[in-house]
């Protein structure tokens, strides 16, 4: 049985990040039942940062995967040994979550070797970063995952990207002080590309799918 471990790092469990990671499992899924898929939502985990222990790093006992014991620790380890990854994030003020951020961190300060500086995970495997923005592809701040895309590079391989841009914010504009955007842009911007951005997740599934079985 293969694995493909997603990671959502968006705080809402039902909009635009979830129902992007949601049809991408779906994609995975379609393909083979020798192949599971896993998602877990990092805003229900109760977890910190890196804690610089340095226990990753400890003459004679060095891990690519995080010691420090807390909720993340057992989705870590499933990482190591999955066969595909997915993170998905909605961008705020450009960067991704504070949640991904701290994940991130947990997850690869261990390939990092201090020796040599190179960046080993435990298996290098096919990657697909996930980004859902209020801004335009034309008009918008996002880092990204920032230099953390490095890192995933180094150890993992070249990610695919995904990205949804303006999306809704809440499903009811009427409700919130958002006098800056026009809900009938937004409505037909979504109209002409939500879906589209739904299907683009789900065939992403079917692809790392088909390339993990090979």
């Amino acid at each position: 049985m293969k694995k493909i471990m997603i990671i959502d790092g968006g705080p809402r469990k039902t909009f635009n990040t979830a129902s992007m990671l949601q049809k991408f499992a779906e994609g995975a899924s379609s393909v083979s039942s020798q192949i599971e898929v896993k998602t877990v939502r990092l805003y229900g985990l109760d977890y910190k940062g890196c804690m610089s222990c340095m226990a990753c790093k400890i003459k004679g006992k060095a891990s690519n995967v995080c010691k420090f014991k807390d909720l993340l620790t057992p989705v870590l380890e499933e990482i190591a040994q999955a066969d595909g990854l997915v993170l998905g994030s909605p961008i705020y003020f450009g960067d991704v979550t504070g949640q991904m951020r701290t994940f991130l961190e947990r997850l690869a300060f261990p390939w990092l070797s201090y020796n040599d500086y190179s960046m080993t995970a435990p298996k290098r495997m096919p990657v697909l970063l996930v980004e859902t923005m209020n801004g335009l592809p034309e008009r918008n701040n996002s880092q990204g995952y920032g230099s953390m895309e490095y890192c995933i590079t180094a150890a993992l391989g070249e990610p695919e990207h995904l990205i949804a841009y303006n999306t809704y914010q809440v499903k009811n504009y009427n409700n919130f002080e958002l006098g800056g955007f026009s809900e009938e842009a937004k409505r037909k911007y979504r109209d002409e590309h939500w879906e589209q951005d739904l299907q683009k997740a789900y065939d992403a599934g079917k692809r790392m799918a088909e390339k993990i079985l090979g």
